[in-house]
């Protein structure tokens, strides 16, 4: 840059260059990303998956406690929108997970077409807040196998630590009317059905008189 000084030429050099502005990130905050998802789960179209019914609430437990179920051979692990699936079960839970719950989750003749990814089931995990593993007080995987058993382990070992004692491995259906009554269990027949087939008729005897301590 030159400048004049009676009559004079100077080099001043080159001009000081401007701090070039960089924007802000803003960083979204789980709790900000939960609130963004609910809302999108509100207000989008989700009949692709509610339509499936392979998640749904079905009455209560003997406490009281909303149940919630999932078959697993009715989720097409591999042909559906895990993003609208993600979507689908806040909207459905978000009510449901502001007290106490419980999930009965049915692994009966499923197929590798049914299971989602290790990865998807850490960032579905990661994105629930709180309340959902606080309040959630009993998690039944009915008809286990030995892949679901060791994948349970893996999970809540090294991903899930704080629901390890809430899971419950159950060889059959009957054993869930220790927790839950007949009547408040709604199941498709293909359940009750193989589980006849494979453990016969009044297998397990529940006990179903419940401390006051429980209640």
């Amino acid at each position: 840059m030159m400048t004049m000084v009676e009559g004079t030429s100077i080099d001043l050099g080159d001009p000081i260059p401007q701090e070039a502005t960089t924007p802000e990130i803003q960083i979204e905050t789980p709790e900000e990303r939960y609130e963004r998802l609910l809302h999108r789960a509100r207000t989008e179209d989700l009949t692709e998956v509610s339509g499936i019914g392979c998640l749904y609430q079905s009455g209560i437990d003997r406490l009281g406690r909303p149940v919630v179920v999932f078959c697993g051979k009715w989720f097409p692990a591999q042909n559906v929108d895990l993003e609208k699936a993600l979507l689908y079960l806040i909207l459905l839970l978000d009510p449901i997970v502001k007290g106490d719950y419980v999930i009965a989750y049915f692994h009966t003749l499923t197929s590798s077409n049914n299971y989602p990814s290790l990865h998807w089931l850490r960032d579905v995990y990661s994105i629930l807040p709180y309340k959902y593993k606080k309040n959630l007080k009993a998690f039944y995987i009915v008809h286990p196998t030995f892949w679901t058993k060791m994948m349970t382990w893996w999970f809540l070992t090294f991903m899930a630590p704080a629901i390890k004692a809430k899971v419950h491995q159950l060889p059959g259906v009957e054993h869930l009317y220790a927790a839950i009554t007949r009547d408040q269990l709604e199941i498709p027949a293909y359940i009750t059905e193989y589980d006849m087939a494979t453990n016969g008729l009044h297998y397990f005897q529940p006990i179903t008189q419940i401390s006051s301590s429980d209640s």
